[in-house]
């Protein structure tokens, strides 16, 4: 699998040459998918917006709520839902694991670089883990904007790149049997053993 794993280092994406110190935290990561906790990884010092992961169900109508603002024009909102197939094969239910520090990291980078990126106001990410049943959310994204077209290309962007590159896996349960879900190769400047950046790619 050498082909298509990440490295990390101490929570960042890393070069596969990189010397190792005492106390260094390795990650060798699979493509992810989509994507103990007890659901209180809270970042709120990025605001506007808010970055978590839980592990209760998600409340999208007080997030978004949360997030609008008298100068905005716009809230887009992505919503990923569990559905209850897969090329044809019944699901029953998902379960969602992730490399939580590391992936708070990276969905925290996400809202920053979107926000810069796309010059709009706000942007909050919540992505829940654990035992998901069909029709609940898996992850929510609201970006909220003077201007709509900057707030659906941001969300967008945040979506796709989420998918590629924090490290976060859906395991999918069906009558027969289960499977961990097909994830999408990370980008070539952060996978091994190509050569890598230390700093999220500028590409879920």
């Amino acid at each position: 699998m050498a082909g298509v794993l990440a490295i990390a280092v101490n929570q960042e994406y890393s070069r596969p040459e990189r010397s190792l110190r005492d106390g260094d935290e390795v990650g060798l990561l699979p493509p992810v998918s989509g994507g103990s906790s007890d659901g209180s990884e809270v970042s709120e010092g990025h605001s506007p917006g808010e970055v978590r992961i839980v592990r209760e169900p998600i409340d999208a109508a007080r997030l978004v709520a949360s997030l609008k603002r008298p100068a905005d024009g716009a809230i887009v909102v992505f919503d990923g839902v569990a559905r209850d197939n897969t090329r044809g094969r019944r699901t029953r239910y998902l379960d969602y694991e992730a490399y939580e520090a590391m992936a708070l990291k990276e969905m925290e980078t996400l809202a920053a670089e979107a926000r810069r990126r796309f010059e709009v106001r706000g942007v909050s990410i919540v992505h829940r883990l654990g035992r998901l049943e069909i029709g609940e959310t898996s992850v929510l994204i609201a970006v909220a904007s003077a201007h709509r077209a900057a707030a659906f290309e941001a969300c967008r962007w945040v979506i796709d790149t989420l998918k590629k590159t924090v490290p976060i896996w859906k395991k999918e349960y069906f009558e027969d049997g289960a499977i961990w879900a097909d994830g999408e190769a990370f980008p070539e400047e952060i996978r091994a053993p190509g050569g890598t950046t230390g700093k999220q790619p500028a590409s879920k």
